[in-house]
């Protein structure tokens, strides 16, 4: 599991706690941010179980926190900044097994602009900005044990069959199952790039549709064209 999605099940473990969701709660419904007394006040809790509350969920990075002082004087016998809380703007997800549907909508999306743009077909440009945005997180890693590592992070679940890596899992398993031709390609694209920027990995990616599997398959470089 990614790191993101380990966050992400933390935030959720940490909004199970009855009293915990109690003060978030509070806290989202402000429309500013509010200090430790007066969510204390608020949903009935002593000023320290109220700031533990809140401290774990900032560490969780459902919260915000920043320091003010509530008066508006400042310098010399202004006292100590509060500690002030207020909802994050980050959202939370968490899916098992892990899907990346926000980066297939920011794909999608940037293509339809550039087409819109260019009058270029929207699945070309799709295609190329997949494959780009493969490369790019290829030049992030070095080797094949390096490709292997990064596809595990992004979701796919690689794992050998003989020479062969599958990857058991597709980030855009939904999207694939509504719309195979364009999200397939997209998804080939996508790691044909991650390839490109790594040839010392020694692999190919192509299309290879099996239930229960993504619909890319690594094969050793030069071999899905010699069986052809």
């Amino acid at each position: 599991m990614a790191d993101d999605d380990r966050s992400g099940v933390a935030a959720v473990a940490a909004l199970a706690e009855p009293t915990r969701r109690r003060v978030y709660d509070h806290v989202a419904r402000q429309q500013e941010p509010v200090d430790r007394d007066e969510v204390a006040a608020a949903v009935g809790l002593p000023r320290t179980t109220a700031a533990f509350h809140l401290d774990r969920l900032a560490q969780c990075g459902l919260l915000d926190v920043h320091f003010a002082r509530r008066s508006g004087r400042t310098g010399p016998g202004a006292g100590r900044p509060s500690k002030l809380y207020r909802r994050a703007d980050a959202t939370v997800e968490v899916s098992v097994p892990e899907r990346h549907y926000d980066l297939a909508g920011e794909l999608l999306a940037g293509a339809l602009d550039e087409a819109d743009a260019s009058g270029e077909r929207p699945s070309a440009v799709l295609g190329r900005r997949a494959r780009t945005h493969g490369a790019e997180l290829g030049g992030l890693v070095e080797g094949r044990e390096g490709v292997l590592a990064l596809l595990d992070q992004q979701g796919y679940e690689p794992r050998p069959d003989g020479e062969d890596v599958v990857l058991g899992n597709c980030p855009f398993h939904v999207l694939a199952r509504a719309h195979t031709q364009l999200v397939c390609g997209m998804n080939l694209h996508l790691l044909e790039g991650v390839l490109d920027a790594v040839p010392e990995a020694g692999l190919d990616a192509a299309l290879c549709p099996t239930e229960g599997l993504c619909c890319v398959r690594l094969h050793p470089t030069g071999t899905v064209a010699a069986e052809a």
